[in-house]
């Protein structure tokens, strides 16, 4: 097991991705930090870290869930994700937005969120802001209330905190 405990050690375990999932875009693999318990470790922690008196913690897909799902566990809150369109079975609320590279549309189960819960939305990437104000929609519109947003790394040069500037946010690392 590594001996990773200093958030600013855990960039060291990101990897570049040049060229991918596009052409001019650089993919933050964040494989290996998951793969070192250690690091692992202190991202749940640090995540954690802004979930004091929530009800449900909200993993947005897919790298979300792998960070939401044990921050939830930490807190003692409920774990639910936002998926992608047409994978949640049952009723749902969508909201569509666009992407650094796209388009897309994101779901939540209805009853999912109940009226007045405290919601923390998590996941891997702040890059334009796009997914997570969608995601934030979506919790509001099920009557939750969005107590923060925290990110693993935010990508600074792509302004994502600016659309996010009606929540309380925080990213672990910032490029």
């Amino acid at each position: 097991m590594s001996a990773t405990r200093d958030p600013h050690d855990l960039a060291r375990l990101i990897r570049d991705v040049p060229d991918f999932p596009e052409p001019g875009i650089v993919f933050r693999d964040v494989a290996p930090l998951l793969a070192d318990p250690a690091a692992f470790e202190t991202v749940v922690e640090g995540l954690a870290g802004s979930a004091d008196g929530v009800d449900a913690v909200v993993g947005i897909e897919s790298r979300g869930f792998i960070l939401g799902a044990p921050v939830a566990l930490r807190t003692g809150a409920g774990f639910v994700p936002a998926r992608k369109a047409g994978k949640l079975p049952g009723e749902t609320v969508s909201v569509a937005f666009a992407l650094e590279y796209g388009e897309a549309v994101l779901e939540l189960q209805a009853g999912a969120i109940a009226a007045g819960q405290r919601v923390l939305i998590v996941d891997d990437v702040l890059a334009t802001g796009g997914t997570a104000a969608a995601t934030a929609q979506l919790v509001e519109q099920l009557g939750g209330e969005v107590v923060g947003l925290s990110f693993l790394l935010e990508l600074t040069a792509l302004r994502g905190g600016e659309r996010l500037a009606a929540y309380r946010h925080r990213s672990l690392l910032s490029y």
